[in-house]
């Protein structure tokens, strides 16, 4: 069994061969480790959700901005 990808940090990096040791034979730094990566993960899914969610937010501005503009100018030309 070898530990997850998400315990290869920068700042775990030099502690390695530690991790894999304890990871295998203590179930509480196991469990210690697992939910670190499930953190790891919750956070680059809700990173890469705001990412999705400005571009989404950026659209519908722009969306607004023309159908605003549009409402004007039809309510120029029909009101003349």
């Amino acid at each position: 069994m070898s530990i997850p990808e998400k315990l290869c940090s920068e700042k775990l990096n030099t502690y390695q061969e530690s991790i894999k040791i304890l990871y295998l034979v203590d179930d509480d730094f196991k469990n210690m480790c697992d939910d670190y990566c499930c953190s790891k993960l919750n956070i680059e899914k809700h990173k890469q959700m705001m990412q999705e969610n400005f571009h989404l937010k950026v659209e519908y501005e722009n969306l607004t901005k023309e159908l605003e503009e549009e409402i004007v100018r039809y309510i120029t030309k029909n009101m003349e």
